[in-house]
């Protein structure tokens, strides 16, 4: 592996694609330190200080950070995020979304012209509501986020949130088209890695004060590299279904009679469904924030059930997992889609008829390892929760945003990998000959 990154410096072209995606990040986290003008920055600290286990802390995480400072940055790329997925679920009730995903190249272009429109009006949206939202917000002392507030405020605080969300969307498509992997997974990335050393920071002070022992911190460190290892191996797992093409005569040619396969992930959903319900999970919380909820006793009973730690917020946050899990899987994969294009092509899976039969085998089998993903899934999300909340252990590996950085670190290396096998020098993982 060593050797791999050894190789890197020698194909100008990786170098140059690496170089612009780390200037390209540097960009992004300096932003992420502009402040939003009008605005008092320790009094929405401390605002956001009492806002853990909220939609406020897992939009601050999503964001690097940018959230708590309320720099121009402070929505992210979530705005973006949200647009793409609303509109990969309106594709499938909507036919003119569906038509243009299947013409191609020119139908894709169509769609993320879309997306950038509806990223764009969810920026607008949202800017507006956190102007709304400051202007009402104090700190626990008492001090007003915003001093002097009114439409000038709210406008200002609109164009420049807005503008840095679509900086920053614009920011994801140039490292996706002149760097090295997914512009907008990356920057992502970032933000959640940039949060990093302020956790192994606070591991020492608690080692420091005694709170935990170099023995239990080497059991934790185990346990990281535990969870990482299990995510690596599922996320790489695949349930591989065979496939047989006929052969077929086309002029003095015959094309056909090769055996392949059609490879199923074990995760097909990936992060969406825990940061689905994540999002809907925290809303009551975020309410009652804005409520005084102790007055009615039932009301803070509920919100106080569905805080993080507590069994009833568990036991819903894994119900929500395996729906969306189902849910996501069902719309971006369409078992009776794949069974047409395979019998268009002369494609079978042995001992199975095409068509309808093929669907409903591929249909099986997918349920059942989504069934295995969303256990994976609730089980990696769930961790850190009980760890944290009823452990009372400082444990930072795990969740949703591990589930991304191992992610997206995987896919950037798989990226860069091929660009070193496709120059004749061997990748990170397989040892080869260089070819002449």
């Amino acid at each position: 592996m060593i050797g791999g990154f050894q190789n890197i410096p020698k194909i100008p072209e990786l170098k140059r694609r690496i170089l612009f995606t780390l200037f390209m990040l540097a960009i992004y986290r300096l932003g992420c330190h502009i402040p939003t003008p009008g605005v008092n920055g320790d009094a929405l600290s401390a605002f956001f200080g009492a806002q853990q286990g909220t939609l406020f802390g897992l939009f601050d995480m999503f964001s690097g950070g940018a959230l708590r400072r309320l720099s121009v940055m402070a929505l992210g790329i979530m705005p973006y995020i949200s647009a793409a997925i609303i509109l990969e679920l309106l594709t499938v009730v909507v036919p003119h979304l569906e038509k243009l995903r299947k013409e191609g190249e020119q139908g894709h272009k169509k769609i993320t012209q879309y997306t950038r429109y509806g990223t764009v009006f969810l920026c607008l949206v949202q800017g507006f509501g956190i102007a709304v939202g400051l202007e009402r917000m104090s700190s626990p002392g008492g001090a007003m986020v915003v001093p002097a507030g009114g439409w000038g405020f709210r406008i200002l605080t609109v164009i420049t949130l807005t503008a840095g969300t679509v900086f920053l969307m614009w920011l994801g498509e140039q490292i996706t088209e002149r760097g090295i992997g997914n512009g907008i997974s990356l920057i992502i990335f970032a933000g959640i890695v940039a949060r990093f050393p302020v956790a192994v920071a606070n591991t020492f002070r608690l080692m420091s004060t005694g709170e935990i022992t170099a023995f239990f911190m080497l059991l934790l460190l185990a346990l990281m590299i535990v969870v990482v290892g299990v995510i690596v191996f599922v996320e790489r797992g695949q349930r591989r279904i065979p496939v047989q093409y006929a052969k077929r005569v086309v002029g003095r040619r015959m094309y056909g009679g090769q055996s392949t396969h059609l490879p199923l992930k074990v995760n097909t959903a990936g992060v969406i469904p825990p940061i689905f319900a994540s999002s809907i999970i925290m809303f009551p919380a975020t309410i009652a924030n804005f409520l005084n909820v102790k007055k009615i006793p039932w009301l803070e009973y509920i919100v106080n059930s569905l805080a993080p730690g507590h069994i009833v917020y568990i036991l819903i946050y894994v119900i929500f997992i395996f729906f969306f899990c189902y849910f996501y899987t069902a719309i971006h994969f369409n078992p009776v889609d794949v069974a047409d294009n395979m019998k268009k092509y002369g494609g079978f899976i042995p001992g199975i008829r095409p068509g309808k039969n093929t669907a409903e085998y591929i249909d099986r089998v997918l349920t059942r390892i989504t069934f295995a993903g969303a256990i994976y899934v609730s089980a990696v999300c769930v961790l850190p929760t009980i760890m944290i909340h009823n452990l009372n252990v400082p444990f930072y590996f795990g969740g949703t945003a591990l589930l991304i950085v191992v992610g997206v670190a995987m896919d950037t290396t798989t990226q860069i990998e091929s660009h070193m096998l496709t120059r004749h020098y061997e990748g990170f993982m397989k040892k080869g000959f260089r070819k002449g």
